[in-house]
């Protein structure tokens, strides 16, 4: 913060990204006409294939360091599949950003909100309300391309590594107690179950025995175990039963697109990467580019993430008109699908990014009891 106002970098990225970021930061405006207070100041920043396509780079210059200097940052999306490096992966900087920012809590909420289609024909479904907590800087993604941490044997072996260590694992652990505790008191379950492959893999074991450990500190917390394979069938039989599930970085790459499906889709599915002093907030999905300039993109996920970087801001520096419009955000998407007023085009309905940005709007600047 400085000169009390507060630093987002934007990085709208590549294909639906733009339009996502774009709806995100109108629904922002929107609630701080509102609210008021909120001093937030943008500073854009230049990232991704496009940028690659055109300099060479996946970032353009001192854009990195920019990012880190902000408060927050927000990011629409990133990568397309035109655009690659020598070695055929996508553009990636964010996973760089997630490791040199320390990013280690991928924190992805999954929702489903009437009038929103459910995959699952069990009334219970509509109960569905959970947090995926997947660490970020870790797991298997140590050896992602844009770490260059593969081991390549000729032409004919390439080894990748999965680390997990006890400092990064005690703080995703902590935060994953914390996040339950806080969802208890706002009436959730307040539970934490870890999610690994302990019965294969040292590592996993690590994982789980550590999760023990971190557990002792949390008395009011239930916590419980499942294997990856297990929880993977869990999610389509019992989603409902489920508060907090933290996990392997590549686990929760994997199950959070699955959860992401039971509520509709990767359309609904906000996300935050935080770290102690940092945070990143980016809709789930990827850029879309089969749908890019044609109205279609569903901009909610963006927009949650938003008022998660709003929520993280307030908790960060104690702002209260900051948790407020992050409440408003949020309620007015829970009032719009209640009435039947957001009806993406992503589940059939009549309404493109714009109208469906506009409803928001409309909604956020409607007085509520």
């Amino acid at each position: 913060m400085k000169n009390g106002q507060l630093r987002i970098a934007v990085i709208k990225g590549d294909g639906i990204g733009v339009d996502v970021a774009n709806a995100t930061l109108a629904v922002i405006a929107a609630a701080e006409r509102r609210i008021g207070g909120l001093s937030l100041g943008y500073e854009f920043l230049d990232a991704g294939a496009a940028c690659f396509r055109v300099t060479g780079r996946d970032m353009a210059p001192a854009a990195e360091e920019a990012a880190a200097a902000a408060d927050a940052i927000f990011l629409g999306a990133i990568g397309l599949p035109s655009v690659r490096r020598e070695d055929g992966t996508e553009i990636a900087p964010r996973l760089r950003l997630r490791e040199k920012l320390q990013l280690y809590a991928g924190v992805r909420p999954i929702k489903a909100y009437p009038n929103a289609p459910r995959r699952l024909a069990d009334e219970r479904a509509a109960d569905i309300d959970l947090v995926i907590l997947r660490e970020s800087t870790e797991g298997l993604f140590y050896s992602a391309a844009a770490h260059n941490r593969s081991q390549i044997i000729g032409d004919d072996e390439v080894c990748e590594t999965l680390r997990i260590t006890r400092p990064t694992t005690e703080k995703l652990h902590d935060f994953a107690f914390r996040l339950a505790e806080k969802r208890k008191a706002r009436g959730g379950k307040g539970r934490v179950t870890c999610v690994d492959k302990a019965n294969v893999f040292r590592s996993m074991a690590f994982f789980r025995k550590i999760f023990d450990e971190r557990a002792a500190r949390f008395p009011g917390v239930e916590r419980s175990y499942n294997y990856v394979d297990a929880q993977a069938l869990d999610l389509i039989r019992r989603p409902w039963d489920f508060d907090v599930l933290v996990m392997e970085n590549m686990f929760g790459d994997i199950l959070s697109d699955l959860a992401g499906g039971l509520v509709g889709g990767m359309g609904m599915v906000a996300c935050a990467e935080i770290g102690d002093a940092h945070g990143l907030f980016q809709p789930a999905h990827g850029s879309a580019p089969d749908i890019m300039g044609q109205d279609k993109a569903n901009p909610l996920a963006a927009i949650l993430s938003g008022a998660l970087m709003l929520d993280y801001l307030a908790e960060r520096y104690g702002l209260e008109a900051h948790a407020n419009a992050a409440h408003m955000i949020e309620t007015a998407i829970q009032a719009g699908f209640e009435a039947n007023r957001l009806r993406p085009v992503e589940f059939g309905g009549d309404q493109g990014t714009a109208e469906v940005t506009r409803e928001v709007i409309a909604l956020v600047e409607e007085p509520r009891a």
